[in-house]
Formats: C-alpha cells, structure tokens, sequence
C-alpha cells in the first residue's frame, strides 16, 4: 500500500471523528474573526437549538416516528431551570441536571401511552401535549409570570467565571453542541441505533428479529426530550428571560422543519438544517413584508428538489456526477 493509499484510508476510516475536530477547530477560531457580539449571538442560537434537533432527529430520522410537541420539553427545560434558580437559589448546573431528570421523567410517563399510536395518531397526541404544556405557561401567571414571562434568570459560571457575555456564552454552548454531535453519530452506528433503523423500516419485521419495538422507540423519545431540555435550560441562562411564545407549537414545526430541512437521519443534516433555518430570517430582513413567502419558497423548494434533505440530496448528487465523471473518461 503506497503512503497516499495509506493516508486515504486513514481519512476514510477516521472522516467522522476528522469533521468533528475541524468544526471543533473553525469554533475555536470564530470569535476572534468575528468580534461581532450579534452574530456570535446567532451562532450561539443555532448550538442551543442543534441540541434540540439532534435530539428530534434521532427520534423522527432513525426511529421513524413524529413528534409534532418537542418545543414543549424545550419550554419544560427553560422554565424548570429559571424557576429553581430564581426561587430556590440553586446552583444552575444543578437545576439543569434536576430538570433534565424531571423532564425525562415526565416525557417516559407521556411515551408509554402515546408510543403505542402511530402515524397522525402520535403526531396528534405529541401537538396536544404541547398545547397543554403552552396553556400551562401562559396562564400560571403566579409560578411562570404569564404572558410577561420570567426575568433575572442567573446565568450559568464555569470555575467561578460567570458566562454572561455572547464570547464566553459561545465557547459553553459549542462545547456541549459538539458532545451532543459526537453522541449522535456514535449512538447512529450503535446496537440501538440500527434496532431504531429497523423499526423504522418495518416495526412487525424488527419484533420477529426480538427487538422490543416499543423499548426502543421509549428509550429514544426520552433521550430526545433530556436533550430538548438542556437546550431550553441553556436558552433560559443565556438570555435570561424567558416567555411562553418560544414554546409554541409553531417552534415545534419549526423544529421538525430543521430536521426535514437537513436531512431525515442524518446528524451532521441536523447542523444544517438548524443553521439555515435560523440564519434564514437574517438574509431575508430587507424583504421584512414578504419575509415569510419567501421563507416558505424556499423551504419547500428544498422539499421539492432534494427531499431527502441537503445533506443526503448534496451526497447523491456528488456521487452521481462522480460516476458519470468515471463512464465519460471511460468512454
């Protein structure tokens, strides 16, 4: 094996681990190029909601299931956070971790009826826990403030160092995004992962292969609400204000819409689709009037042209040319 093979085989076998340290590299670098605080604000927006849609996606992309209620575990996570914080003076590492467990708590006890539905049955029940969790929010003026929301949420510290600005709020959040990413692709190519692949296939066909259908999809769902949890507790520290209309059911579209958007089973597809479902809105601010069309224009005409997501459909095209690169020289 000649040293470039050697080298190609190391890229090929290491390429995951090799991305996962380039991004981690370009992160590290990006807010002395950009000192400006708006957009390391964005860039922080888009770590806090990857957490979520990783989440999302592995529940959606790999165990073929719907969740149209994901923003309500969100809300869950920010609210839980605050209020322990606010009330009760805990240290907020240690009401994310209570309200993390809470919520998958709470999320196990919601799974174990609404796992056994399927199709627009599940969707239906996870849109309606969702409305239940936004009533909740908005009308519990005594515990949540209510449409005013909660202010004065403590921000979170690191070895004494408060993370009260957008540069040192970056690095935290990044950090967890990329553990997040590293967790979501080593749990893809896990025994779990490819039961979940096979559930979503033919749920009839991985029950006769002995995988507890039901288990797995619970497992993940959990998982994926814990997930939703932390980037709701992290949004709350962040900005430290909070209200119940980041938590509606449209932010649960849009979540499911950065999933679609990136790529239906692919975690590196979450990282897109979050991105440009977030940074969107920042291009099309001169257009403020038809703002939305557009938005919508261009949603659905990644849906129409490449509805695998970008991810895959980028993939497939590449491969595609590729070979028709290799058949011309043949020719």
């Amino acid at each position: 094996m000649t040293p470039r093979d050697k080298i190609f085989y190391f890229l090929t076998i290491h390429r995951t681990g090799l991305s996962v340290c380039l991004l981690a590299v370009v992160l590290l670098a990006y807010p002395t190029l950009v000192a400006n605080p708006y957009l390391l604000g964005i860039s922080n927006l888009i770590a806090v909601y990857l957490i979520a849609v990783i989440g999302l996606n592995l529940f959606i992309g790999y165990a073929g299931q719907i969740s149209l209620g994901h923003a309500a575990y969100l809300g869950l996570g920010a609210y839980g956070s605050a209020l322990l914080t606010i009330h009760t003076g805990l240290n907020p590492w240690l009401a994310m971790a209570l309200t993390a467990l809470a919520v998958g708590l709470t999320s196990f006890l919601v799974a174990i009826p609404t796992l056994r539905l399927s199709g627009h049955y599940l969707a239906m029940a996870t849109l309606g826990f969702n409305i239940v969790c936004y009533t909740i929010m908005m009308q519990w003026n005594q515990v949540t403030g209510g449409p005013s929301g909660l202010a004065g949420i403590p921000p979170l510290s690191v070895a004494g160092l408060p993370i009260d600005d957008e540069m040192r709020f970056h690095y935290l959040a990044w950090t967890l995004a990329i553990i997040v990413l590293t967790l979501g692709l080593n749990l893809a190519r896990s025994s779990l992962g490819l039961a979940l692949a096979a559930v979503a296939q033919n749920e009839t066909a991985a029950a006769s292969l002995g995988i507890q259908v039901v288990r797995a999809k619970i497992r993940i769902f959990v998982l994926s609400a814990v997930l939703a949890s932390l980037a709701g507790s992290l949004f709350a520290h962040c900005y430290t204000f909070i209200n119940p209309d980041s938590f509606t059911i449209f932010n649960s579209i849009e979540l499911v819409t950065m999933v679609v958007i990136g790529g239906l089973g692919s975690i590196w597809g979450s990282l897109l689709g979050a991105s440009l479902i977030i940074l969107l809105p920042e291009f099309l601010h001169f257009f403020e009037t038809f703002r939305d069309i557009i938005h919508g224009l261009i949603v659905v005409t990644v849906l129409i042209l490449l509805p695998q997501g970008l991810v895959s459909g980028l993939k497939d095209l590449l491969r595609v040319r590729s070979l028709m690169s290799k058949k011309n020289a043949q020719n």
